[in-house]
């Protein structure tokens, strides 16, 4: 197996230079402009390097294999973060942290860790405790919403930032009418393919770094690649969690309204992306669930929000059981620690603020509202719904 090629998608990155241009005010575009025209092709120019000298480096990077791995996917707030997190406590599993998301090369991965050895043994963590501090300060407006650091395990669609494929560019370009990174399976093909086969070398490289493991994925933006991950990885396994919409659709919204209100963006802008977002929601709960049905025999299973939250161990015993995968101590305690604590949050949305109809989720999503038995958590939006039919 070779170690592949750097992917970088200059359509994409032209396509930002001329929003760049055009934004308001002009200090902002200025910066932004100045950093996308020299230093990001400089640091994507670097991962590239290090890329290619991979299997030169390490030559049991041609030995690894990505075998098995595990997609968790479902529309974003519906408990993908929680169930990741609660799986990356069994050791038989291989992710990304945050911070190694933003470096693809294993050699640059390598260097890192050793970096932080160094630091503990020599200095005494001080280094990670000056990344702890910022840690605290960059993430404080969000981690109530949202908890996450640089040593904590995240999508590891991060990995491909650099290349200008990954879902997190939409909090800086919020021009989700221009600008597509989630509905990949429509891409043409020889850019999907391309971009597949990267993000396969980009988490080979990790499984290699962690000395081995399944792979463990979650990523809430992959509900638009679906079929693009089982053309890829043709064993993998896929959890699928759900929740009501009335909660999910409103709390992604707001979370990515917060952080480009705080980036002083155009209100207008920010409601043509918003009404966007929301439309591209509906496609993040049937999509995963259409392209899973149409392949019987690939391994995967839906998971009730209520249940993950209520009965924790029950239900990640059930998940193993359907795709297959042994439970060992490690994970035991872990499911069976998460029996006697509260996952709740202390944010609750309501529709209206988007100008959202209930009316038009419940009947856009009309089955898997059937299914799961929605209605009864929001009387409120039920009864509107009965009255209008």
């Amino acid at each position: 197996m070779t170690g592949g090629r750097f992917y970088f998608d200059w359509w994409t990155y032209r396509r930002m230079l001329t929003l760049l241009r055009a934004e308001r005010p002009a200090s902002r575009r200025l910066k932004l402009y100045a950093a996308f025209l020299f230093a990001l092709p400089a640091v994507a120019a670097l991962h590239a390097i290090c890329f290619a000298l991979d299997p030169l480096l390490f030559p049991s990077l041609r030995r690894t294999e990505v075998r098995r791995p595990i997609f968790c996917v479902g529309h974003a707030r519906s408990g993908t973060t929680y169930l990741h997190r609660l799986m990356t406590n069994d050791p038989q599993f291989s992710y990304v942290l945050l911070y190694e998301m933003f470096f693809p090369s294993l050699l640059e991965k390598r260097l890192l860790r050793l970096l932080l050895g160094i630091d503990e043994k020599l200095f005494g963590s001080r280094l990670r405790r000056r990344l702890d501090a910022v840690d605290d300060k960059a993430f404080a407006a969000t981690n109530d919403m949202h908890r996450t650091g640089l040593f904590t395990a995240e999508e590891d669609d991060f990995l491909l930032t650099f290349s200008l494929a990954s879902g997190s560019w939409i909090v800086l370009f919020p021009y989700l009418d221009q600008l597509d990174f989630y509905h990949v399976d429509r891409w043409p093909s020889r850019k999907r393919r391309r971009v597949m086969q990267f993000y396969r070398e980009c988490v080979r490289r990790q499984v290699a770094l962690n000395g081995g493991g399944t792979l463990l994925s979650k990523n809430p933006t992959f509900c638009g690649r679906v079929e693009s991950l089982i053309e890829t990885f043709p064993d993998a396994g896929f959890i699928v969690p759900v929740r009501n919409p009335y909660d999910t659709i409103p709390s992604l919204l707001k979370m990515l309204q917060n952080s480009w209100r705080l980036q002083g963006r155009d209100e207008q802008l920010i409601q043509t992306s918003l009404r966007t977002l929301a439309d591209q929601s509906y496609h993040s709960y049937t999509h995963p669930l259409e392209v899973l049905a149409a392949h019987p025999g690939v391994r995967s299973c839906v998971v009730d929000y209520r249940d993950l939250v209520g009965h924790p161990s029950a239900t990640m015993f059930g998940i193993y059981r359907d795709l297959g995968l042994p439970a060992g101590p490690a994970a035991t305690r872990a499911f069976e620690r998460a029996d006697g604590q509260t996952h709740e949050t202390a944010h609750h949305y309501n529709l209206q603020e988007f100008g959202l109809d209930p009316d038009e989720i419940r009947t856009r999503l009309a089955p898997l509202f059937d299914e799961f038995g929605w209605d009864a958590d929001h009387e409120e939006y039920a009864d509107v719904h009965r009255d209008a039919h």
